[in-house]
């Protein structure tokens, strides 16, 4: 549904846009595709508009898979179905804002496009409420980037929670990154919003017990867990799915979905885990939207809570469409022996 464009999103859209550091005459693409929510293209351009920017709008189909299962939480937009000349125009832009549905982070093309220099800003395909209450202040960037250091320099992290979860996780080889909300430097991907720190471990580096506890979240299915599951992960991959009820059920149906080949266990492993560091966003808010006015990036990044996803790891050469987010609250993490996530809150 076209909702009309409040102030106060336009507000937020300029905010963010400043935040990335554009200079007059910069040429800014907003990328779309026949799917995205109308509302954030059009806030997009109206923003560059009042900032002053080249800015024009690249629109590609959506892409629909009929003999797959329903793809949801990928972070890898197939629209661009590698069309040489708009993979040309985005790298050639000085920043793409990506208004696509899942958004260019995992996409093949993301490669060329940043290695044209061009920088890439991924609006995450939400109600504009929800980006106009999380508009990142100054306090983000420093915060994420003193985690990112934290977590680059450990060798291991351990997490563990009441509800039984002891999960062992190696960082060597791991590829560490996080984000604020924006980006100013060239060949660089963002996400709006942020506020999160995340490490692709590289293969065999993950074991033990992750008990999924009553209130954590199931972000694919956009649904708050009612019922435990327990996860048994050997040597990244999940070998056993214990829990009675719906929740464990829908996982363990969703997940062999993309396991048809007894060749290609990636959607069992593990893709990235990390941690959200953002206070204003809030493990609550899902319960307020439906389910196609929620992406869920701000249930990545309420601070104190610790991510594991499963699927596709460049890192560790796996490549998957399934791919679950899981959002747990209340889990202690550790870098080395040093707790940064006590109980759920974060440690500055």
């Amino acid at each position: 549904m076209h909702h009309t464009l409040e102030p106060a999103w336009i507000d937020a859209f300029e905010s963010v846009l400043r935040r990335c550091a554009l200079q007059p005459g910069d040429t800014v693409a907003v990328l779309c595709e026949s799917q995205t929510r109308p509302e954030l293209p059009e806030l997009a351009r109206q923003a560059l508009a009042r900032i002053g920017n080249q800015a024009f709008t690249l629109t590609v189909s959506s892409v629909f898979e009929s003999k797959l299962p329903v793809a949801r939480s990928t972070g890898a937009s197939a629209a661009i179905q590698n069309i040489v000349p708009v993979v040309a125009a985005l790298s050639a832009s000085t920043l793409v804002v990506d208004c696509t549905v899942e958004g260019l982070m995992h996409a093949a093309e993301l490669p060329a496009i940043l290695k044209g220099g061009a920088r890439v800003l991924y609006v995450s395909h939400e109600h504009p409420e929800v980006l106009a209450r999380l508009v990142p202040g100054d306090a983000l960037e420093p915060l994420v980037k003193t985690h990112i250091k934290r977590l680059r320099s450990a060798k291991a992290m351990h997490v563990s929670s009441p509800a039984g979860t002891d999960l062992h996780i190696s960082l060597q080889g791991a590829t560490v990154g996080g984000n604020w909300g924006y980006t100013r430097t060239p060949s660089t991907l963002s996400h709006w919003p942020g506020g999160l720190v995340l490490a692709f471990p590289a293969a065999g580096s993950v074991n033990g017990r992750l008990v999924l506890a009553e209130g954590d979240v199931n972000l694919t299915f956009k649904r708050y867990i009612e019922r435990p599951i327990s996860l048994t992960i050997e040597n990244d991959h999940i070998t056993r799915i214990d829990g009675s009820g719906v929740d464990a059920e829908l996982m363990r149906s969703y997940i062999s979905a993309w396991a048809d080949d007894p060749n290609d266990k990636s959607a069992y492993a593990v893709s990235h885990i990390g941690y959200g560091l953002n206070a204003a966003a809030r493990w609550d808010s899902m319960a307020l939207y439906d389910k196609r006015d929620f992406n869920g990036t701000e249930l990545r990044a309420f601070a104190g809570n610790f991510l594991y996803s499963t699927g596709a790891n460049e890192v560790a050469g796996r490549f998957t469409q399934g791919h679950f987010d899981l959002p747990m609250r209340g889990c202690t993490v550790a870098l080395d022996g040093q707790v940064v996530v006590d109980a759920g809150r974060v440690c500055l």
